[in-house]
């Protein structure tokens, strides 16, 4: 059993989100997304190990320093990914997990489905991920929409995130063959694995 340490190394969420310059809700998201490992009080409130926001803080320095490409390297360019959401905080935190990818990445972000297919057809990128609830056009309609547009966008990686079961899913009609779905919380590292296998492809 891990043990848990004590008070005068427990930090709560307030005091991350100031020794790191975040918002709180971004420490709680990430929290609920594994980055951040944390306690809950009796009281239900978070405590957050001090040694853990260290940690972050050195890999965050580490992630973003400069990555010397060997000469026989074949050259890439970036990857252009688009993200599709409209909770505001899980956005920056998308912008802030894609900082530290250490291959290049070009990030642009939309509120909901229609903006989304809009700044796909202004930008055309590689991979789009997205989130299915969202207010207006949500991402069932606009992954779907995407499909039916025909082979303009054969090659675009779709990745739906979601707090839906896949029996949810199912249950609104499901979505086009060879959409990538990952559960909520977000599975950062799935989907930077699947973000670094696409940019190696590209020329």
């Amino acid at each position: 059993m891990r043990k848990i340490p004590s008070n005068d190394e427990l930090m709560t969420t307030r005091e991350v989100g100031e020794v790191l310059g975040v918002a709180v809700r971004t420490v709680q998201l990430w929290v609920e997304s594994g980055v951040l490992p944390a306690w809950r009080t009796a009281g239900g409130h978070r405590r957050i190990a001090r040694s853990a926001v260290e940690r972050l803080t050195r890999e965050r320095a580490d992630m973003l320093a400069p990555v010397v490409h060997g000469a026989t390297a074949p050259p890439t360019r970036a990857l252009r990914l688009l993200v599709v959401e409209d909770d505001a905080d899980l956005r920056q935190l998308f912008s802030m997990m894609v900082e530290g990818w250490r291959f290049p990445v070009e990030l642009s972000t939309a509120n909901d489905g229609f903006q989304g297919l809009v700044r796909i057809g202004q930008w055309m990128p590689d991979m789009v991920v997205t989130d299915l609830n969202m207010p207006g056009m949500n991402g069932f309609e606009m992954v779907r929409s995407l499909k039916m547009a025909g082979a303009e966008y054969a090659n675009l990686q779709v990745v739906a995130v979601t707090a839906l079961s896949a029996g949810d899913v199912a249950d609104r009609g499901g979505l086009p063959e060879g959409t990538v779905v990952f559960q909520k919380p977000v599975d950062f590292s799935a989907i930077e694995d699947l973000a670094r296998n696409r940019q190696m492809t590209l020329r």
